[in-house]
């Protein structure tokens, strides 16, 4: 079925305009073939929202090759797609080689049915950490590609056959420019960066989570000019190397949380006049 026809056929089905946002499951949110119209708009929280008037990053561009476009997920407030050009063509002038860009958000942001609870407003974006020199591939010979992991197979340190210099200097590069809350890395990964550049301010802005050991993900602040849009407390002082990464080596940190009690937190109200929006 075509996603416009699917699109309207689930918005039918699940309430359409001006129904409940939160009453629309992620495979209705997944469905939308473009945005909602209008300006740039942040409803919500990374986790919980929206976003209206998003911009598509292209499948290809200077110092970047978009990943898996199939999904539909290369949509984004225009800070973050402007942020994927201004991080790829300083990592080009860098001599790094193009960078493989995966999700930033659905059409119109909101949950999505699989791979990711954040990436709802489009201010997330996953930049793959595969350094390896690209040959230009169609957008479809990218749909099944496998990256590589940088972390050794103790789960404790990176792999140094795989990750070098030029993982720090993209690193240094994304967490320096304006606009990002914050990076999401292996603590293994953070580490290494750790043992290398302990004191570095912009190590910051580096955070150790699970998973991560082949991509990093970047998340930007709320833009200026939106009042709807809800940020997480920023990182804590410092640069990140002390007790809080040592934790990620106890047993407990191998436990993934399990989701809180009680019923699903509900999208914000003003997302159901972007889901029901032509």
């Amino acid at each position: 079925m075509r996603r416009p026809l699917r699109a309207a056929l689930l918005a039918l089905l699940f309430g359409g305009a001006g129904a409940p946002a939160a009453g629309q499951p992620a495979e209705a949110w997944a469905a939308f073939a473009g945005p909602a119209p209008g300006p740039a708009r942040v409803i919500g929280s990374h986790a919980l929202g929206c976003l209206a008037g998003a911009e598509q990053l292209p499948p290809d561009g200077p110092g970047w090759q978009a990943i898996r476009v199939s999904r539909n997920r290369h949509w984004g407030h225009p800070d973050a797609i402007r942020f994927v050009r201004d991080l790829a063509a300083a990592a080009r002038q860098a001599g790094l080689p193009d960078l493989y860009i995966g999700d930033i958000a659905q059409p119109r942001g909101g949950p999505m049915p699989w791979g990711h609870a954040s990436h709802q407003t489009g201010l997330d974006v996953d930049i793959w950490l595969d350094l390896t020199p690209k040959p230009p591939l169609p957008p479809a010979g990218r749909e099944d590609l496998r990256m590589p992991s940088l972390v050794a197979a103790n789960g404790r340190e990176v792999d140094r056959s795989r990750f070098g210099a030029g993982h720090v200097t993209l690193l240094r590069l994304a967490a320096t420019r304006p606009g990002v809350d914050r990076i999401l890395v292996h603590h293994a990964i953070k580490r290494e960066l750790c043992r290398l550049h302990a004191g570095e301010a912009w190590l910051r802005r580096i955070r150790p989570w699970r998973g991560h050991d082949s991509h990093m993900h970047v998340r930007l602040s709320c833009p200026p000019g939106q009042p709807e849009c809800r940020d997480i407390p920023p990182p804590p002082p410092g640069d990140g190397c002390d007790a809080s990464l040592d934790w990620w080596l106890t047993p407990e940190a191998e436990r993934p949380p399990r989701p809180p009690p009680g019923p699903p937190q509900r999208l914000p109200a003003a997302c159901a006049g972007v889901f029901g929006a032509p």
